[in-house]
Formats: C-alpha cells, structure tokens, sequence
C-alpha cells in the first residue's frame, strides 16, 4: 500500500488534478476541500504527508498549520505548502511553521512527483536513523523489554514470538520472573497510543511491575489481584506517565501444583487449549487499564492444567490487520487459526511461522506467549 498524502485545497479542479496524479505514481491521496474537513480526515486517519494551499476561506494554510503544530497527534506529519504565491515573505512565514518545504502550483507534474517522493524517503531514511541509534544506546545499557530466549521449568515451558511493526520498537513489553524453584511470573503488556515511541516508556512500566512483584513477594503476598493493584497504584501517581496507560497481564505459576492464576487489565482474554477436548477457553479480565484509575478493580483467576495443556497471552497486534486501508480486528479469526493449528499438533515455532508469515499486513507489534504443561 502506498503513502497516505492529504491533499487541502478550496479549488476543486486542482484537488482533483493533484490526486489523480499521485494515485497514479502509488500514492493513496485523500482530498478535503477546507481545513475543517481536513482536520475531520486527521481524526479517523494519520496521514504520511500533508499538502496545502495557503489562500482558502474562513481558516488558511498558515492558520491549519498553526493548528497541527498544537496538536501532538498530527504536529510530527510531514507539511508542504501549495500555492501559486512565490513572494518570500509569504515562503519565510511557512518555513517558519516547520514546513519541510514550499511547492509553486506552476511546477510541473513530474517534478512534483519527484519532491513529493524524496520528501517521504527523506522522513523513513530520518526516523529509521533515530531509530538505529536508540537502540543502539538500548544494547549498550543493556535495556530490554523483551526475552531473547525461552524458559523451561520442571512442569512448564515458556515460548516467545515477537513481531515490531515495520522494525520500529512498540509498546509491546514481556518479562519472565522466576522468583524461586517454584514459582515464576509472567507479564505481558502494552502501552497505549504512542506508536513507536511507546517503546520509551514500556521500560518504565516494567521497572515499577518487577519491583511490585519483589516487594510483594518479599511481604509473602503471592496474590497477582493484589499485586497488580499495587503496581497500579504506583503508576497512577507518577506524574510522568499521567496521560499514558497500558494493558497488562500478570501470570503466577505454581509448578508444584501446576496451577497458574491470572489478573488481567484492560487486556485481550487469557486462552487455554486442551489437547484431549481440542477446545480453546478464554479467561476475561475485569481490570481497567494501569494508572486509569487509583483503583483498578483487579480480579484474579485461577487455572488447573493437566499435561500437555497449554495457554496463551496476546498483545492486539496479535488480531489487528488492515484490509481495504482500514484497521480491524478480530480475536474469532485469530481463535480460529490458533485452533486449527494447535489441532494438527504442530509446535510454538510452526504456529508461528504459518499465521504471522510475510503476508499477514501487521500494523503494530505483535506478541504471544505461549506456556505448555509438560
């Protein structure tokens, strides 16, 4: 699918003649005709680059920049200004608004084409940059918000999968805590709403969520309800994550017993395979998502398991797919892959190959845990 380029302009044949030609050269152009109509576009669609005219009615070019620079959602999308107005002033005043840059509407189709194209290879080659030296300085402190390996326990196995979105660091973040022979916690979560950025802050999270488990361990309070709500309540008083929340599901194995118990906030359902009904059971949480509230109405679950059973933690990049430019999602069809797979018997790493392949159209980082019953 080609980039997203929001077209703003108030003559309706020249919005027509821009988005012709770039959906032409592979580009999905979308047209408004005035600001408000482009801010409507913005709310149901991030766009990869935004062209508008400067002279339009009721608010201008210069105005609808303002506007988007108050924004945090849209303030980082490319900009260029479209017009047929080449007097410097006017050029100085939207360069000065953070635009990448100014096109005359005199200027031929292909080289529009052309700017257009270098302007967006420029932005990947930037971000993907900025993305390389983060984690760079990630691997030199040692930080890590995802196991490099599995965990085998004496009546458990612990597997991995692990997908970015387009090798950007998400918001996906997963710990094992093996807290003594015994017992062992596993965390699943996700930050909310920061697209790659959120991989920042899935560090912060998870120191708060090892501490609480440590502490509360050391208490002797093995309760994951409990637990959670303490890791709740901490995150709900640090001011640098006031307007950030995550999903998280919090794993307690006993492997004496072979009983897990589970707490979930605002995250997808637990599931349970059994091998001898071939049916998979889902375990919903009732909690809020962390910090939302001072009191999150933590419930805890707990699970039997029996040899070769096995249960399974998803992140919703697991069921979100785009079809036809439009994010979905449905957990029935990921169900239903799971089940059919696990019905022929086939391993962690099998499963994985076959429904995250190189045609499933991912659009965020995907991550599923996977604990088997030996």
């Amino acid at each position: 699918m080609g980039k997203k380029i929001l077209l703003v302009d108030d003559e309706p044949f020249q919005l027509r003649l821009m988005q012709k030609v770039l959906n032409e050269n592979g580009f999905e152009a979308t047209t408004a005709s005035s600001v408000e109509s482009a801010l409507e576009v913005l709310q149901n669609d991030i766009q990869d680059l935004i062209i508008s005219d400067i002279e339009m009615p009721t608010i201008d070019g210069f105005d609808f920049r303002k506007r988007l620079l108050e924004d945090k959602k849209f303030k980082n999308i490319p900009f260029l200004f479209h017009t047929s107005h080449n007097k410097e002033m006017l050029i100085d005043k939207g360069l000065a608004l953070k635009a990448i840059d100014y096109i005359d509407k005199n200027t031929p189709v292909e080289q529009l084409v052309a700017k257009v194209k270098n302007i967006l290879a420029t932005v990947v080659e930037q971000n993907e940059k900025s993305i390389a030296e983060l984690k760079s300085v990630a691997d030199k402190l040692n930080l890590k918000n995802v196991p490099q390996k599995k965990l085998k326990l004496k009546n458990f196995e612990i597997n991995i999968f692990h997908k970015t979105y387009q090798n950007h660091p998400g918001g996906d973040f997963i710990d094992l805590i093996k807290i003594d022979d015994r017992y062992t916690f596993v965390v699943l979560g996700d930050v909310m709403g920061k697209k790659w950025g959120a991989w920042f802050f899935s560090f912060t999270f998870l120191s708060y969520i090892r501490s609480a488990i440590r502490l509360c361990v050391f208490d002797g309070n093995l309760s994951v309800a409990k637990i959670m709500q303490r890791i709740n309540q901490v995150i709900h008083v640090d001011e640098f994550l006031n307007d950030i929340y995550s999903t998280l599901s919090l794993v307690l194995i006993d492997d004496e017993t072979g009983d897990i118990s589970y707490c979930g906030a605002s995250d997808l359902p637990l599931l349970k395979y059994n091998p001898a009904s071939q049916e998979v059971t889902q375990y919903k949480s009732k909690g809020l998502l962390l910090g939302f509230f001072k009191n999150g109405n933590f419930n805890e679950q707990s699970i039997a398991t029996t040899s070769n059973d096995r249960v399974y933690l998803i992140s919703d990049g697991v069921i979100d797919f785009e079809a036809k430019g439009v994010k979905k999602t449905d957990l029935n069809l990921f169900l239903g892959s799971l089940k059919m797979h696990l019905n022929q018997n086939l391993s962690f790493n099998q499963i994985t190959e076959s429904i995250f392949n190189s045609q499933k159209y991912q659009v965020d980082d995907c991550s599923l845990i996977q604990i088997k019953r030996l």
